[in-house]
């Protein structure tokens, strides 16, 4: 009983980044354009990740990105602005985003 309720323990506590910051994603419109797994009207949050892997200062980067906007990286259409976003949870987001590999 005990390996039964370790197993169950682990994988709530293993799937959780996934849907850590999720919820802050919809409520801040990040889902509107996005999505974990595929590219919608910008790229899949896992395309981003494995994008910036190696990249050590992508956290203050895409931060600053999410909140003044940018384009040219991933295409046409540029991403808006989103000063609703304050500074803390923009890297908050960024953090949940680069974990998603």
């Amino acid at each position: 009983m005990k390996r039964v309720l370790f197993a169950a323990l682990a994988l709530v506590c293993l799937s959780q980044p996934a849907f850590a910051d999720e919820k802050l994603a919809g409520t801040k419109n990040c889902l509107a354009c996005h999505s974990v797994n595929t590219q919608v009207v910008g790229p899949a949050f896992k395309d981003v990740a494995k994008k910036y892997a190696d990249d050590k200062g992508a956290v203050n980067t895409l931060a600053a990105k999410v909140r003044a906007g940018g384009g040219g990286v991933w295409g046409a259409i540029p991403m808006p602005a989103n000063p609703q976003v304050s500074e803390a949870e923009a890297k908050k987001l960024v953090t949940w985003v680069l974990s998603l590999k």
